[in-house]
């Protein structure tokens, strides 16, 4: 793809856009927790993390895409239970803040998190989600961490196609069980790509 700049951090200018472009990647597996949208968005926009991301730009500054990761102290959307409570009051943030919980995955020592990524339409099947996760191994082989993980969900099939492709193999499957009520998914497939 022509005009495609990858760099470290998300400008302020596109918290907005940012907030949009990752609720239409996960807005179906998080709609009932984190919906309605526009609840939704404004407790991205307040939460997101711009030192937990990478983003693809085009020559004019748009945003085409991102890649968020988890640090030992956060990740990429996760906001604080501050957050919740400004966007969703005090009783929905406690449901929310359990049922995100639930679903999250921890840091571990070796293997660097991927908490997201997401292209836009227009830049999709353009190189542009390759860019990203290829911009990101170098920064978890900067980091000196031995591997890069993730999580798909067992419905995301393009998904894990393209992770396989760049050379993530499936390590483990871990069913939701009942929680697979609320966020309309099965399971959660863990993928890890080696970065020696």
């Amino acid at each position: 793809m022509t005009g495609l700049r990858v760099v470290a951090g998300l400008p302020d200018t596109l918290r907005a856009d940012a907030a949009r472009l990752y609720w239409q990647a996960f807005g179906t597996k998080l709609g009932r927790v984190l919906g309605p949208e526009d609840r939704a968005l404004a407790f991205l926009e307040r939460s997101i993390s711009a030192r937990h991301v990478i983003v693809a730009l085009s020559d004019e500054g748009g945003l085409l895409g991102m890649i968020g990761f988890r640090s030992s102290d956060r990740g990429f959307a996760e906001g604080s239970m501050a957050d919740l409570r400004s966007v969703y009051g005090r009783f929905g943030a406690l449901w929310r803040a359990a049922a995100m919980r639930a679903i999250s995955h921890e840091v571990d020592n070796d293997r660097f998190l991927i908490d997201g990524i997401c292209v836009t339409a227009a830049a999709q099947s353009q190189g542009v989600g390759t860019a990203l996760i290829e911009a990101l191994a170098q920064e978890a082989r900067t980091l000196a961490y031995a591997e890069l993980r993730l999580e798909v969900i067992d419905t995301n099939i393009r998904a894990r196609a393209l992770y396989e492709r760049l050379g993530f193999r499936a390590v483990r499957s871990e069913s939701l069980g009942p929680l697979r009520h609320l966020f309309g998914f099965q399971s959660t497939i863990t993928m890890v790509r080696p970065l020696a």
